[in-house]
Formats: C-alpha cells, sequence, structure tokens
C-alpha cells in the first residue's frame, strides 16, 4: 500500500481559535452584564402586569355592567387594586368586594417587587359598566398617561372609551 496522500488533519487552526475567544470576550463584556440585570426585567414585567390588570378591569366593567375601580398606591411599594361595586350603576367603591383576576390572585391586588414602581403616581380612577374612565362621582375622566420607572414604554387610558394601551 502506498499512502501518497496525507490523511487531512482534524483540528482548529491557530486564526479559528482566536476569532472564538474575541467573540467571547465581547460578549462577556457587552452581553453578559445586560442579561443578569433582573431590574430591567422586573420593571418590563411590572409594566405588563400593570397593563393587564387595566385591560382586565375595563373588560369586566363592560361584561358586568359594573363600575371596576382601580387605585393606585406607592407606599410601602407600587400596588394597583382593583374592586368591583356591589351595586349595578353605582360609581363609589366605597362599598364593593375586591375583584378575582386570572391566575388565582382572588385579592385583586397587584404588588411590584423590590425597587420597581411607578415613576410618577397614576391617579386612581373608575371604569363605568360601558369602560370608560370616570372619577369616583361619576364624572368623565381625561386621558391618562402613566408609566412604570424603568420600563420605556408609558400606559395610556383614553378619555372617550376606556382603551387600555402603550
Amino acid at each position: 500500500m502506498v499512502v501518497g496522500v496525507q490523511a487531512a488533519q482534524r483540528g482548529f487552526t491557530l486564526i479559528e481559535l482566536i476569532m472564538t475567544m474575541v467573540v467571547m470576550g465581547v460578549l462577556a463584556a457587552v452581553a453578559i452584564p445586560k442579561i443578569f440585570d433582573v431590574s430591567v426585567f422586573d420593571a418590563r414585567g411590572f409594566h405588563d402586569q400593570t397593563l393587564a390588570y387595566l385591560r382586565f378591569a375595563q373588560k369586566t366593567a363592560v361584561a358586568q355592567r359594573r363600575t371596576v375601580c382601580v387605585t393606585f398606591a406607592i407606599s410601602p411599594k407600587s400596588t394597583v387594586t382593583l374592586s368591583m361595586a356591589t351595586a349595578a350603576g353605582t360609581f363609589d367603591c366605597a362599598v364593593s368586594t375586591p375583584l378575582a383576576v386570572p391566575l388565582g390572585n382572588s385579592t385583586g391586588t397587584l404588588t411590584a417587587k423590590s425597587g420597581v414602581g411607578f415613576a410618577t403616581l397614576p391617579v386612581s380612577f373608575n371604569f363605568d359598566g360601558l369602560g370608560q374612565p370616570i372619577s369616583a362621582l361619576g364624572a368623565a375622566k381625561a386621558t391618562q398617561t402613566f408609566q412604570v420607572s424603568g420600563a420605556s414604554d408609558t400606559i395610556t387610558v383614553e378619555a372617550g372609551t376606556g382603551y387600555v394601551h402603550e
């Protein structure tokens, strides 16, 4: 047997190894610190949950034809609380029951994680039976816009329709 051609050797060239090390270095310097910064994820999660709570409150008000109250607080942590007026046609939430939301939260309260909250305290309001935002006395409210600190998008509740969006 004559072996005239050497068998192809397997392995990496020096250039390939150096390029791999450069790419790993860039990832370590730029991407990994952002991946492990949990506060950005917590802020975006609270933003999305607040948006979902408000949409749920508006849709429940329309479906039940009752006033659904939305209360915001910042002490000791930022919270959003939903409750439903016990009597149809009333705008006052002094006599109300907590609105049970999906995923087993029977208190109707969403609490932010530590270090996350509202950039400014939103004004509490109610959704009437048509899904429109109103004050506790039944007067129409202006469009509301507020933001969760650390999240880039704002949450808007339209005055005329009650449409909740980013």
